[in-house]
């Protein structure tokens, strides 16, 4: 028999682990979308493509959850062209939309920067109340070791290996990595709060033009190791944690993307 539960039920209960309300996001984070009032398997993925809707369609799905969703401050509010048909075919297809972005990334069990220090083996630095040292804005960033000390190009190595990317590295590829910062997907922004937390490499997802000069500039190595490549394990996590919760199917569907 499959579990199912009710939408106001899940997303209760995601409120109240992401707490959302905690954030200063560029986006609505929960349900985005409403559709069917009973869930019974939900799809799970790092963007709200039209890619993962239609997968979600095959999969016979009633929900999506993912990282990225819709509705961007800045962008426009008109519904034209893929916006358009992203939300017609959700619609027609009577899925939810539930997305969360700061909160995911800031989790600390299920959310982007624990996950991927999950997958590298990264040991985050403990405070004596047993949390992770974090820095920078909402306290994004995190700090510690790499799984042994190495270079950065070794690391970068073990960065392409586990994450299946090549990433782009600036900075003294012989560098020995002792202290070691992150934070997934467009994080090079906060490359300064990693400098002055004493990081010797800061790795984040995208690049962009003054993180080279920043990089070069303090001596400091930066790896640029793929935006949805190191935000795909957080979703992921959620997703085992709502199954182990509530007894929900929840598929994750990875649809690449090279930045």
């Amino acid at each position: 028999m499959t579990t199912e539960i009710p939408r106001h039920e899940l997303d209760a209960w995601l409120t109240t682990t992401l707490q959302p309300g905690h954030f200063r996001d560029y986006c609505p984070n929960g349900l985005q979308v409403e559709g069917r009032n009973r869930i019974r398997h939900i799809v799970t993925g790092v963007t709200a493509s039209q890619a993962l809707i239609e997968a979600a369609i095959a999969h016979e799905a009633d929900t999506i959850l993912v990282h990225h969703g819709w509705f961007w401050k800045n962008e426009s509010p008109c519904i034209l062209g893929p916006k358009h048909h992203r939300i017609a075919t959700l619609l027609a297809a009577d899925i939810n939309l539930f997305a969360y972005h700061l909160p995911l990334d800031a989790h600390l069990e299920w959310g982007n920067n624990a996950q991927l220090a999950r997958v590298m083996d990264w040991a985050p630095d403990i405070q004596p109340d047993g949390t992770p040292r974090r820095c920078g804005p909402d306290d994004l960033v995190w700090l510690g070791t790499p799984a042994r000390e190495c270079t950065v190009s070794e690391l970068a190595t073990d960065i392409a290996h586990r994450l299946k990317r090549k990433p782009l590295v600036i900075g003294d590829h012989d560098r020995v990595v002792r202290r070691l910062a992150w934070c997934t997907g467009a994080a090079q922004s906060m490359m300064d709060a990693a400098v002055a937390a004493g990081a010797d490499c800061y790795v984040s997802g995208e690049v962009s033009e003054p993180t080279v000069h920043l990089a070069r500039e303090t001596g400091r190595a930066y790896i640029s190791a793929g935006h949805h490549a190191t935000e795909r394990y957080g979703v992921q996590a959620l997703g085992a944690a709502i199954e182990a919760q509530f007894g929900v199917r929840c598929t994750f569907v990875d649809i690449d993307n090279p930045v």
